[in-house]
């Protein structure tokens, strides 16, 4: 019947042509909330947020850190179960000019989607969809959600947070606490999830940015976010 066919090469660090595949260190989604209760302002926040964060020296020495080098992002915007819009196609970035490239991205995107209520669940399924189909091929898969409500439509959150994990990935959140001063507690005990995930809690959106960058430089380090004021005394 035929040559046999040759043994499989083990695994290198190079992606096969004929996928076509960039290795990156990682695979992140950046998912912001866009329901009722974020009006125009706080999102613009946001999204001011993670465009200074990408400006900074830190974000790129933590990336330079890494084995590849290079990790890859995706923006999306997400209210109800199925009002989901990627603000940003998945990016590279590997140097300064690429992390300018995506924050200016971010700053030149629009707000799609208004109101529709809160659901968690629904944009992990979608961003767990964008991690499958992702040109690069990341080392680590990451979900990175931030918002101001717990989930209150679509299926239950943590389902969705299980088979996420179940799959590779890990979920870590930012909560802002301008409305539900627990929604941390919430976020730790239902929202994230895989080894290592963590919350990092902005108190409100005027510290926002500076949230932001505390967590970003954790994800793509690996290494514990910076320490924040603590919210209980005595622990």
């Amino acid at each position: 019947s035929g040559a046999a066919a040759p043994p499989r090469a083990p695994a290198v660090r190079q992606a096969a042509p004929s996928s076509a595949q960039t290795a990156v260190d990682l695979n992140l989604v950046l998912a912001i909330d866009a329901s009722g209760s974020v009006d125009d302002d706080r999102f613009e926040l946001q999204k001011q947020g993670y465009v200074k964060a990408f400006f900074t020296d830190r974000i790129l020495n933590a990336i330079k850190a890494g084995n590849e080098q290079a990790i890859a992002v995706t923006m999306v915007q997400w209210t109800g179960p199925t009002l989901q819009v990627v603000m940003v196609p998945w990016m590279i970035i590997r140097d300064v000019q690429s992390a300018r490239q995506f924050g200016a991205a971010v700053g030149a995107s629009t707000r799609q989607i208004y109101g529709g209520g809160t659901s968690i669940s629904g944009v992990i399924d979608f961003s767990a969809n964008l991690l499958r189909t992702s040109p690069f091929r990341g080392a680590r898969k990451v979900i990175d959600i931030s918002g101001d409500g717990s989930n209150n439509l679509g299926r239950p959150v943590e389902i969705a947070r299980d088979e996420a994990v179940r799959q590779g990935i890990r979920i870590n959140g930012l909560p802002i606490l301008s409305l539900e001063n627990d929604l941390d507690l919430y976020y730790r005990q239902n929202v994230i999830g895989g080894p290592g995930a963590f919350v990092v809690t902005a108190r409100n959106y005027d510290v926002f940015a500076d949230a932001i960058l505390r967590k970003l430089v954790a994800e793509i380090s690996q290494k514990d976010p910076a320490p924040e004021a603590p919210k209980y005394a005595g622990k």
